[in-house]
């Protein structure tokens, strides 16, 4: 706080006992009192006499303060140090300057440091005694070497560790520690060096209320604190008011300044009985504190503890650098894991595995504890997660209250009271949509950022009693002790959120390319059905024609051949004959080939003529026409149960059947063949895609005869695939179970054989329910 903005209240409470009440508010900067392991002496500007003295000068010079008021500096000091003081005091401010003298006017003639600065309206003049014990100053070398440190670390740990190290290396202090401020103001000790038998304190956390708010105001004017001697007695201001403004001054530049008994009894409680705290101030506000504790009074000389406040400053000043360099590191690691991960991507045939099953995964992108893409229904998890099924709870829960491409959070319970459940793996959660209509997302989860934090002692101030008066203690003991951080992670960067964002444009990239080959790919492959159905149509109305008009002159050949061998049989010797029975023959063959491959072409060119069709009277009707090759086949048919009405064109399922039948009466060598025709159950045929019984019917017509090897069940739906020599098994062209198939199709549905060699044949074929 600056001198504007001193309250009258705050004056007042100077002459008030510190309560539980009003604790926040003391008034540190105007204590009325000074350490005494020096003096003070309050001088009128205009005058240069003394106006205020500190107590303390009975015991340290044999003088009482009420006999120095009134008088100058020549008091105590020889002329030529005054004329030095009479050229100083015109360009004074309130930052300090010191001169050594030695006070000649008292009985043993001391030497001490004085420390002059002008503040308030009064000249300050304090005194510190010259300790012979006292280490000299750092020579340049030292100093070079400790700023040669700070510079080349790499990271901000390091420089705060390497600041530790010289502030304890230049002071001796037992402990040094760097204390960094979080956002919400706790503190976290990052680097300390300390004497080896002392237990450490890095990593240990403090709530904000150890520094209250005026105390780091007074940090951010005063960069240094020093107590050399935390159980000294305040030695008081005399008289404590300043008698030309009738208030206590100012001390907010003294360097004696009495501190508050607040922190005396803190620092008693953290066993420590001398400290110097040097400020880090980062763009006007603290970032933190280098705080030093020996285990006994200890004085650091004014020149050593200047030299520890040009490494805190010369820290302040580079920090941002260091700030930025470990930034940069991290945005760096992230754009190279990012970029690992796009070629990783672009190179795999299905991308989203290039997210995880290769070098660099998702979970190298930031720091967090896990992560997880959900896609096309599955889930796979990186790392520390939630469950699958919490997953997909999240992934719900965003689809509802986060419709937003990047969404993220450091407290996803404060959100949704759910997400406690998950706090332990997943408080903070940063996710992307990689579709606007699905459940598909990538998320990264970060754990409660600290879930037992050792904070070093408790949050709540102890009240004791003494007389029966409350008053304040902040610690009774130093002993560590755990609280739980609630549902909170830490907070992601803007760094981070942008490269999420990136990575979602990137994959949102792949997809439209993937959908733009897709589309390409069914664009041409439509283009090659179009042109495929045109050329079978071209080809099934050749083969009509071809057939058709192949039929006239073949059956000319033939019936010439029959005239000839009629007529000239006996003119001709034996072989002319049988040359004439050869024709004969083949033209019967060719003709057969050719009325089968007019068929064929019919069934491509034919248009159904779909009717309700009970297939027991179908079934019925092709056994009557059958019945002559039945009964001379010694042929028995029977039908498994009563078949279904189905919508289908009668006529030509008639043929399939007919045909069916024909071949199960032919492939067969037993003298009582039996042929069983009905519907099959879904479990009745091993094909792993069997037609949903819901949206097909499937029948069957199973015979005994010779069976068909496994390795041929494709082979016999090719026109004129016969799979033995012409003479056996009746001849025949080998068209008809093709002709079968391409009638079934034409329905909609499929025909297709199971049969192993030597244990008959059962072929099946489906219809739809609905056409």
């Amino acid at each position: 706080m600056d001198q504007s903005t001193v309250s009258h209240t705050s004056e007042l409470l100077s002459d008030m006992p510190t309560t539980l009440t009003n604790c926040d508010r003391e008034p540190i900067h105007i204590p009325g009192a000074v350490q005494p392991y020096g003096f003070l002496l309050c001088l009128d500007e205009q005058t240069q006499r003394v106006v205020q003295a500190s107590a303390n000068t009975q015991s340290l010079l044999g003088i009482p303060a009420e006999e120095l008021l009134g008088a100058g500096l020549e008091r105590l000091l020889p002329p030529a140090q005054l004329a030095e003081l009479d050229a100083l005091w015109p360009t004074l401010t309130d930052t300090p300057k010191l001169l050594g003298v030695q006070l000649h006017h008292t009985p043993e003639q001391p030497f001490y440091k004085l420390i002059v600065h002008r503040y308030d309206g009064l000249l300050w003049a304090e005194f510190e005694p010259v300790d012979s014990n006292s280490p000299g100053v750092v020579d340049l070398a030292t100093l070079n070497t400790a700023l040669g440190q700070m510079l080349g670390a790499a990271t901000v740990l390091d420089f705060c560790q390497h600041a530790v190290e010289q502030v304890r290396s230049i002071t001796g202090f037992d402990r040094v520690a760097m204390y960094r401020f979080a956002a919400d103001e706790s503190g976290e000790v990052v680097a300390e060096a300390i004497r080896p038998d002392l237990d450490p304190w890095l990593g240990l956390h403090y709530p904000a209320t150890d520094i209250p708010q005026q105390a780091r105001a007074m940090y951010l004017k005063n960069w240094l604190r020093f107590i050399p001697d935390a159980s000294y007695r305040p030695a008081p201001l005399v008289p404590v008011r300043n008698p030309t403004t009738g208030r206590s001054p100012d001390m907010t530049h003294a360097v004696l300044r009495s501190v508050s008994p607040i922190h005396l009894e803190y620092l008693h409680n953290l066993g420590s009985a001398a400290t110097m705290t040097i400020s880090v101030i980062r763009e006007g506000k603290l970032w933190g504190m280098i705080t030093c504790h020996h285990l006994t009074p200890h004085l650091v000389s004014y020149e050593l503890r200047e030299l520890c406040l040009f490494i805190g400053k010369t820290f302040s000043v580079l920090l941002p650098t260091k700030e930025q360099q470990d930034q940069q590191a991290y945005q760096l690691h992230i754009q190279k894991t990012r970029a690992r991960l796009f070629e990783q991507m672009n190179s795999s045939a299905d991308f989203i595995k290039g997210l995880y099953q290769q070098t660099a995964t998702l979970l190298d992108v930031f720091a967090c504890g896990g992560a997880a893409i959900c896609f096309e229904d599955e889930i796979v998890t990186l790392g520390t997660t939630p469950t699958p099924d919490q997953i997909q709870g999240v992934v719900a829960w965003l689809r509802q209250h986060a419709p937003e491409d990047v969404f993220h959070t450091d407290s996803y319970a404060q959100l949704n009271p759910g997400g406690v459940a998950i706090r332990s793996t997943a408080s903070g959660i940063l996710a992307i949509t990689l579709a606007q209509a699905a459940n598909d997302y990538i998320l990264w989860f970060r754990p409660e950022q600290l879930q037992t934090v050792t904070w070093a002692g408790r949050t709540q101030k102890v009240e004791t009693k003494a007389d029966g008066q409350i008053f304040l203690s902040p610690r009774q003991s130093f002993e560590a002790w755990k609280q739980t951080v609630e549902n909170t992670a830490a907070a992601w960067l803007p760094l981070e959120i942008e490269a999420a964002q990136e990575l979602r444009l990137h994959i949102a990239d792949i997809r439209l390319k993937i959908f733009n080959e897709l589309q390409a790919r069914a664009t041409s492959l439509s283009r090659l059905n179009a042109e495929l159905e045109r050329s079978n149509d071209e080809l099934d109305s050749f083969a009509y024609v071809a057939s058709h008009d192949l039929k006239e002159p073949l059956r000319g050949i033939h019936n010439y051949s029959i005239f000839l061998l009629e007529d000239y049989a006996d003119r001709l010797d034996a072989e002319g004959v049988s040359k004439l029975q050869t024709l004969v023959r083949l033209s019967q063959r060719m003709e057969a080939l050719i009325e089968s491959l007019l068929q064929i072409s019919r069934v491509g060119r034919l248009d159904l003529v779909p009717i309700p069709t009970d297939m027991n009277e179908l079934v019925s009707g092709v056994l009557e026409l059958l019945a002559p090759r039945l009964e001379q086949t010694h042929t028995t048919v029977t039908v498994a149960g009563p078949l279904p009405t189905i919508l289908a064109d009668p006529i030509r399922l008639g043929e399939v059947f007919n045909n069916l039948i024909t071949n199960a009466m032919r492939y067969s060598n037993d003298p009582e063949k039996y042929v069983t025709i009905g519907v099959a159950a879904a479990n009745a045929s091993s094909v792993a895609d069997f037609p949903s019984p819901e949206q097909f019917d499937v029948f069957y017509v199973r015979d005994q005869g010779i069976g068909i090897d496994p390795k041929h069940h494709e082979n016999i739906f090719k026109i004129f695939k016969r799979l033995h020599s012409q003479d056996k098994y009746g001849g025949g062209t080998g068209a008809g179970l093709a002709i079968a198939k391409k009638m079934i199709e034409k329905h909609g549905g499929k025909l297709w054989v199971e049969s192993v060699l030597g244990q008959g044949a059962t072929f099946y074929f489906s219809l739809p329910k609905a056409l």
